[in-house]
């Protein structure tokens, strides 16, 4: 059947491409870093200690990062093997066809859209916090999501940085990452900070009970606290735009995810070491962490440099998943308005300009809780789905060349993948369920009435 028509797995011809080709591996690492660290340290922390797992969520955090892992290495060998712009999507396209490749982007572009919009909701609750400690309070009809009950209809806030994030995302790519890695020096920096004045405040007492919840909060905290590392697929999506991309993609996914699963579990670590875990169902766990100990000046600069570095998270992203909606419109599922290049910037302008709108609805209307859960869900499905793939690309094409990434025991490690994946995928709720469901209908018909008959493969 022509919807099972398969895209090349050739990379295509350098100069060919409309986007500049100067990124490098340390330039990916800070991309992924940027989307990955933020959230997980600054918000998640706390409430999945309080009421999931305890001193425990240790645990739930190297079950994530061990999942986490599994899925960037299956994610690296495709990055290696299919060096085109796009990811999962192009990489499903190429193996499966292009109804599989359609839907995994459909699903990514899910967990984008949420994930984005859910990072400028939490960054919106830092702002406010700050200003009402200061003495300013903003309309409550405009200071959260749609909420009649409590007299919120709109976040302004996080409506602004979502204006902000996608005018500079807008900018030459190099520029947006220039601010990104500023901005990540930043934010590791208020981490060591943090880390190292707090290990002096540590009480080993605090880790007891250690596993208050047993197996079924470490296992729900592991769910929760997946959410913390996404953004290590950024990388892969920036592939036209990367110098020596079957090497340094991969680099950029490896690195980015070892280096945050090590700080998360420091961070934990002291977090709970410093604080009893009933005390941590807070907003920002780890300012709350310091003015526990009486340190009010290092908590209000960590509350400070927590607002301006989880935007680096919106960056991150942003800029990724305008260049997936601009793969896709280059393969016509989409209309070629997404394709669309600034001649300045040579960045896909009108692709980024849509995700910014979008992203702007979702941040000043939905709640943060009810974005996180499909999030995770969206991520999680399309891991799965890579995993299979991976099955499939060593089936049909054989090892990796010397050249390339691979990753080890086969079938091993992508049978492992799906299971973990799957555990966790299981801990959510049948509304989430839902909603994922719908979204997946819709993603559907919008290929069978557009996409099908758009595709440059029907072209050809």
């Amino acid at each position: 059947m022509s919807v099972f028509r398969k895209k090349s797995m050739l990379a295509e011809d350098p100069s060919k491409t409309m986007l500049k080709r100067d990124l490098n591996a340390l330039d990916l690492i800070f991309l992924g870093l940027g989307a990955i660290v933020g959230t997980g340290i600054f918000v998640v922390t706390g409430t999945a200690a309080a009421n999931l797992a305890g001193p425990a969520l240790i645990l739930s955090f190297v079950l994530a990062a061990f999942c986490v892992i599994l899925s960037g290495l299956v994610y690296a060998e495709f990055a290696s093997r299919v060096p085109i712009l796009g990811g999962p999507y192009a990489y499903m396209y190429a193996i499966f066809g292009e109804i599989i490749g359609w839907m995994t982007g459909w699903i990514v572009i899910c967990e984008f859209f949420l994930a984005i919009s859910s990072v400028a909701s939490g960054w919106s609750g830092y702002v406010h916090g700050f200003l009402n400690a200061v003495g300013i309070y903003l309309p409550k009809a405009v200071s959260g999501a749609f909420h009649p009950e409590d007299g919120t209809y709109l976040d302004v806030i996080a409506m602004a940085v979502i204006v902000f994030v996608t005018w500079l995302v807008s900018l030459e790519a190099k520029k947006a990452l220039r601010l990104n890695n500023l901005m990540l020096f930043v934010k590791f920096g208020l981490i060591f900070l943090f880390v190292i004045l707090g290990a002096f405040y540590v009480k080993p007492g605090n880790w007891e009970p250690f596993n208050p919840f047993g197996t079924t909060g470490i296992i729900g905290g592991a769910a929760m606290v997946y959410f913390a590392f996404l953004g290590f697929d950024a990388v892969a999506m920036a592939a036209e735009e990367v110098k020596d991309p079957q090497k340094n993609v991969p680099r950029g996914i490896i690195g980015s995810i070892v280096i945050s699963t090590i700080l998360y579990i420091i961070v934990t670590l002291v977090l709970t070491g410093m604080v009893p875990y009933t005390h941590l169902d807070v907003k920002d766990p780890v300012a709350f962490a310091m003015r526990f100990v009486d340190h009010n000046v290092v908590a209000a600069v960590i509350s400070v440099g927590a607002i301006i570095t989880l935007l680096t998270v919106c960056i991150s992203m942003t800029y990724s998943l305008a260049r997936m909606l601009y793969a896709i419109s280059k393969d016509g599922l989409l209309p070629k308005f997404f394709n669309k290049v600034d001649k300045k910037n040579h960045t896909p302008k009108n692709a980024t300009i849509f995700v910014g709108a979008l992203a702007l609805i979702f941040a000043g209307i939905l709640p943060l809780e009810m974005l996180a859960e499909l999030t995770n869900l969206s991520a999680l499905m399309y891991f799965v789905i890579l995993a299979v793939g991976l099955l499939k690309l060593r089936h049909d094409y054989g090892k990796p060349a010397k050249h390339e990434f691979r990753v080890p025991f086969v079938p091993l490690v992508p049978i492992f993948t799906i299971g973990v994946c799957g555990l966790l995928m299981f801990q959510l709720s049948g509304l989430t369920w839902l909603l994922f469901g719908i979204w997946c209908v819709i993603g559907l018909a919008v290929y069978l009435f557009y996409g099908y008959s758009h595709s440059k493969l029907k072209e050809k």
